[in-house]
């Protein structure tokens, strides 16, 4: 099974490709989508269409993204939160069933601990995945969070599909 891993972000949104056989897990591919644009709909376009560029050229079979947790800049939630939105439709229009796991539980799978720092997540995923060098903090949470996936998910998940008219 293929599984994209997605660490939503208005700014930098990472991105993971793994393939699980059984318990063994291998390193694909993974990046950092940028957001291009003046506006917030430009932007969110911008990583729309960056997300669909990495499904049409790895073709996951599943997915999993990171739950949104609440902060105290309320206006830094919503921009998050408004990012994860565009990220998840875009996995819905491409017909992938996604699982979502709160940033503690990606973390304590990975690393063992619930509130590791961002550079134990990072050696943690080197280790799990040889040969895989993240191309940043949001790429290897993104791989993370596909590891977290191909542990708890499975075909439990709903696969959602586009309706056309």
């Amino acid at each position: 099974m293929r599984i994209l891993g997605i660490d939503p972000g208005l700014r930098n949104l990472g991105w993971g490709v793994i393939e699980s056989q059984g318990s063994r897990l291998s390193h694909v591919a993974n990046g950092v989508c940028t957001s291009d644009g003046d506006d917030l709909g430009e932007r969110l376009l911008s990583l729309h269409n960056q997300v669909a560029e990495v499904i049409e050229a790895y073709r996951p079979d599943q997915a999993a993204i990171e739950q949104t947790f609440v902060n105290k800049d309320g206006v830094a939630t919503l921009k998050l939160g408004q990012a994860r939105g565009v990220a998840l439709l875009t996995l819905a229009k491409a017909g992938l069933p996604t699982g979502e796991y709160a940033p503690n539980r990606v973390k304590k799978t990975v690393v063992g601990v619930g509130h590791a720092s961002k550079e134990q997540v990072m050696h943690m995923v080197r280790l799990q995945l040889p040969g895989s060098d993240p191309k940043g903090a949001d790429a290897a949470d993104a791989l993370a969070i596909a590891i977290c996936h191909a542990y708890y998910g499975g075909t439990k998940q709903r696969q959602l599909k586009e309706v056309r008219a």
